[in-house]
């Protein structure tokens, strides 16, 4: 049974949407957050709210949750990504890339969790990614902040579990979009002959995954990251 509000960060983006989409089917009031403003429009078209805001701010993280009100689940889909090599990772993108995809769900989710551990408790998901688990070239930033949040995710499951609140991460592999377009043809190649189903994952599959967790369905599940990769990181390439 859904209890409560499901916020959803990167709500106008491919996979927010189809995550708040899934969990609109099961019946969760959803509440999309973004930081560009179609987020309105675009929550609207699946009867949900749309809140535009930055949450690299902490007033904007404090509005959200008061507006929230009552929270049930909250999955962090916000995050930037880069493909940039080692020796030119500045420190601006490093500060960057560490902030928003490990820094700011850590906050919102603390801020969440204390209007959880008031209620009946309620669940946390973490979009992370099959490069925060194994190493490749030009993500020493992005990986390393999808590795943290891995990490945060355990943390966070064996610390508010005695709150009634589960916490795990969904990591996804190439997902087909607007980013997929970007893949020069070599490197999709690759992708198709290193995943085992030889394939990109679509968006509303990494839903499906995310509508599982936050489900009754997974009430003895908690720490856990579920890659959702076409076999990538098992095949150890």
């Amino acid at each position: 049974m859904t209890h409560g509000t499901a916020i959803v960060t990167g709500g106008s983006g491919i996979l927010g949407l189809a995550i708040g989409r899934a969990l609109r089917a099961d019946g969760w009031p959803v509440l999309l957050v973004d930081l560009s403003e179609g987020v309105t429009k675009a929550a609207a078209g699946i009867g949900a709210q749309g809140v535009q805001a930055d949450l690299t701010e902490p007033a904007a993280r404090a509005d959200l949750v008061a507006k929230a009100g009552s929270v049930g689940a909250l999955v962090n889909c916000a995050g930037i990504g880069r493909v940039v090599p080692f020796f030119d990772t500045d420190e601006a993108l490093w500060d960057a890339m560490l902030h928003v995809n490990l820094t700011v769900p850590m906050r919102l989710s603390q801020a969440v969790a204390r209007v959880m551990a008031d209620q009946s408790g309620g669940v946390i998901v973490n979009i992370a990614s099959v490069s925060g688990q194994q190493a490749s070239r030009g993500r020493v930033a992005y990986g390393t902040s999808k590795a943290g949040l891995i990490h945060l995710t355990k943390q966070m499951a064996v610390e508010l579990a005695e709150h009634g609140i589960r916490c795990n991460a969904v990591a996804p592999g190439p997902v087909e979009g607007p980013l997929a377009k970007h893949h020069p043809p070599e490197q999709r190649q690759r992708y198709l002959e290193t995943i085992p189903q030889a394939r990109y994952a679509e968006a509303p599959e990494i839903a499906e995954a995310v509508r599982f967790l936050v489900s009754d369905g997974a009430s003895n599940i908690t720490g856990h990251c579920l890659n959702v990769d076409g076999g990538w990181q098992v095949a150890g390439v």
